[in-house]
């Protein structure tokens, strides 16, 4: 490790890191527009000039100068400081005075840098330039005029997201950044540009003009649009969320999120469900919360009931859901809304178990049944990394535009025990070997073909430096999955299961993919928050909190035990699900040992303590032995990205996204 001196102070650096890394570590801040630890270096803002002996006698870029021994770097002398100011200077020749009418205002890297860096003023009085104004979709509002020509946006598509959409037109000053023929931005990670924008050349354009961040409360959350339970911040003005931003989590999401994540958030205002309804003559009518409870007193169920857990629904709900149906008798518990039957006996075998972050140190990676781009766009980010590494991909499913190349086998499930002599071969004598299975290859026997494929590669290994290795990994699309299965919501039949008992009473969770014809006979309870598609089957309505209206916890699908704060309060009449399933178990007249929502947590950590300690739950290293042959052909089940569940359904962005994107409509942009 070369030892070098910042400002006077000596201190040791990794091989490899640059003059910039080592004066962080020193504890200097160094500015900087065009550099970001997660892109390639471009050096081309010059910024973050520093002074370097020995060298020529001129301030250096210290993104691009590595770090060597022996070195001197001065990051504080009046060459650096009149270096800084010039280069300020110059950036701010034709950036145009949009402060008071600029998105970035407040969290704008230029207004903060030019206050710490720059001079005083301009001796520049020149005409500033103009841009032509870019078209860049419907997430993306462009206003290119102000852009500096960092190419964040640029390096972040290439590398980043792998979709070349975003590049520079011309030279020198007449230079430009636009998509490609200026056309929409059409990747699902798209809109991550708007936070690498260092100025405010790309802002959201959901959010334009809504809010300044010193006006906003900003609460701590989980993403629920997926099961990587990527790590958000939600930014709230009274009782109204106005954005949702990524947090910083290198095991998770790292800092990027998707755009149906970033965007679905102005559908939590849209077809809400805001209070109690009964069915009446066939038509449901608005009742109060006492109507509604009184009408459910005269129900008693006694054991024939049943609960239905939705994709977006966090532990605590589903403990008191099961706590509830179990004070009545009944075990009747599932979560897998569309039918799915795959034994859960070991959670093992339904585990992302090489976690997002050692997947990207995969050298063979088998993928099967899972659209990743749509399904998880952030594990696609990390099987990009894998493949940058050297990593071969193949895949089993109906062929799509992958982000990482990768060969696709064929169509059909049987391929899992039946792999092509090459493919075979590759995983063999891989070091690192992967198999994901998604969840359109769990049913019809490819969850047990799948683990006997694991047995005979023996994914499950001691590496040569003595790390634990464990290749299989199921690749679940629901929020609340290893969640429920973690607090049993899952029969041996499935949904079935449960349509085949007749439940007296069915409760549904938010539950808005079931077919409920299958359960014509039974009084469906909806608690949920969107008027959707299980709210037009309800026999009653019982208005419940989204995910930003209630603290809860979450377990992604690599078991990832995580945790959500409360941003603001539901609509209206609507209340936290806890307490309705609290107040139901009144109206049936029996116990379920909590009054709080504290000791509805507590209870849930004594009857899974897993559930109380966030981070990776272990489920154990060991899996089962799998057998049997897979068939039938694969259909992925996302055919919307932007149309998944209710939240996203009721968005006018998501919707708008939706035409435009993926259906090839046309907007008009009416006249100012």
């Amino acid at each position: 490790m070369p030892k070098v001196k910042v400002d006077g102070v000596e201190i040791e650096v990794p091989a490899g890191a640059t003059v910039l890394q080592a004066a962080e570590l020193a504890g200097k801040e160094i500015p900087r527009f065009c550099y970001h630890e997660r892109l390639s270096i471009a050096g081309n803002c010059r910024m973050c000039l520093v002074e370097v002996k020995p060298g020529p006698p001129k301030p250096q870029a210290s993104c691009a100068l590595p770090a060597t021994e022996g070195q001197e770097i001065r990051t504080d002398s009046e060459m650096v400081k009149k270096a800084r100011e010039g280069v300020m200077e110059f950036l701010l020749i034709n950036h145009p005075l949009d402060c008071p009418i600029c998105d970035q205002g407040g969290e704008c890297d230029l207004q903060d840098q030019s206050v710490a860096y720059g001079r005083g003023g301009s001796r520049y009085h020149e005409h500033k330039r103009a841009v032509t104004e870019k078209y860049m979709g419907p997430l993306i509002k462009t206003t290119m005029t102000r852009c500096i020509h960092c190419t964040r946006c640029v390096r972040f598509s290439e590398e980043i997201a792998g979709v070349d959409e975003i590049g520079a037109l011309y030279r020198g000053e007449t230079m430009q950044i636009t998509t490609y023929l200026e056309k929409a931005a059409h990747h699902e990670m798209s809109a991550n540009v708007i936070d690498l924008c260092p100025v405010g050349a790309l802002t959201s354009r959901p959010y334009a003009f809504e809010a300044r961040p010193w006006e906003l409360k900003k609460t701590l959350s989980i993403d629920v649009s997926d099961a990587t339970g990527a790590n958000i911040r939600i930014d709230a003005r009274g009782r109204e969320v106005l954005r949702a931003l990524p947090r910083n989590n290198d095991d998770v999401n790292e800092e990027w999120l998707s755009d149906k994540a970033r965007f679905q958030v102005d559908g939590l205002t849209k077809r809400r469900l805001d209070k109690p309804f009964l069915r009446r003559d066939g038509k449901l009518v608005q009742a109060t919360w006492n109507e509604a409870f009184a009408a459910l007193s005269t129900l008693n169920p006694g054991a024939s009931i049943a609960a239905v857990a939705g994709d977006m629904v966090d532990c605590e709900t589903m403990f008191a859901a099961k706590a509830l149906v179990g004070a009545l008798g009944s075990s009747l518990l599932e979560g897998r809304q569309t039918g799915m039957d795959y034994d859960t006996s070991s959670l093992a075998a339904v585990n992302f178990n090489t976690t997002f972050n050692d997947i990207e140190t995969a050298d063979a990676i088998l993928i099967v049944g899972s659209m990743v781009r749509w399904e998880a766009p952030t594990v696609n980010v990390r099987l990009r990394k894998a493949v940058k590494r050297g990593a071969k991909v193949f895949l089993i499913g109906p062929e799509w535009e992958t982000t990482f190349g990768g060969e696709f086998l064929g169509e059909d499930l049987s391929l899992i025990g039946n792999l092509p002599g090459h493919v075979a071969d590759t995983l063999s004598g891989a070091k690192r070997p992967a198999v994901i299975l998604g969840g359109a290859a769990l049913g019809r026997g490819g969850l047990e073909a799948g683990l006997a494929l694991a047995g005979q590669l023996n994914l499950v290994r001691t590496l040569e430096d003595g790390t634990a290795w464990n290749g299989f990994n199921v690749l679940h699309m629901a929020a609340s999955r290893m969640g429920g299965l973690m607090l049993g919501y899952a029969q041996k039949g499935g949904i079935a299961d449960l349509a085949a008992a007749k439940p007296k009473v069915l409760i549904s969770l938010g539950a808005d993919e079931v077919d409920y014809t299958k359960f014509a006979d039974s009084m469906i309870v909806y608690i949920g928050h969107h008027g959707d598609k299980a709210a037009h089957a309800a026999d009653v309505i019982l208005p419940a909190s989204a995910y930003t209206e209630k603290a809860g916890t979450y377990v992604n699908t690599e078991g990832r035990v995580q945790f959500a704060d409360k941003a603001v309060f539901a609509p209206g009449d609507a209340r936290e699900d806890w307490t309705i399933l609290r107040a139901l178990a009144d109206a049936f007249g029996v116990s379920v040992g909590f009054d709080s929502f504290d000791q509805l947590r507590a209870a849930m950590v004594a009857s899974v303590p897993a559930l109380g300690v966030e981070g990776l739950a272990d489920y154990g290293a060991a899996l089962p032995a799998g057998g049997g042959s897979a068939s039938g052909a694969i259909a992925y089940p996302i055919k919307d990205f932007y149309m998944t569940n209710p939240i996203a359904r009721a968005s006018a962005t998501m919707q708008r996204c939706s035409a435009e994107l993926l259906h090839g409509e046309e907007f008009a942009e009416a006249a100012e």
